[in-house]
């Protein structure tokens, strides 16, 4: 069974670090393109981030770029998003997708 579950979510203050781990089970995590998503309160998803499946390439929305880093460990069926210098409007709950796979999402709040 193909499973997504994200980690490290939490209360985070603006100009602060989080990081956001994604484990994989039930496929072989290295095949695929990892994507990081996002849904703010109130509003739709979000792309914002994705990584190839050998970790050559990283892409990033506009509004994250230069701020989270996008890596992963296929040897442990990890992925991981490194938030440095949140934002209040970075507040949302964050998955990651493979696919048509998604995880059950892992809520940030950046808050003072």
């Amino acid at each position: 069974e193909v499973q997504l579950v994200e980690s490290g979510g939490g209360l985070v203050q603006p100009g602060g670090s989080l990081r956001l781990s994604c484990a994989a089970f039930g496929f072989s995590f290295g095949t695929f393109d990892m994507n990081w998503v996002r849904q703010p309160p109130g509003k739709g998803p979000e792309w914002v981030s994705r990584i190839s499946n050998d970790s050559g390439s990283t892409y990033y929305a506009d509004s994250v770029r230069g701020r989270f880093t996008v890596s992963r460990d296929t040897a442990k069926n990890l992925a991981y998003l490194q938030m440095n210098n949140p934002k209040p409007e970075d507040t949302a709950v964050y998955y990651c997708k493979v696919r048509d796979y998604w995880g059950q999402g892992t809520q940030v709040t950046v808050s003072s």
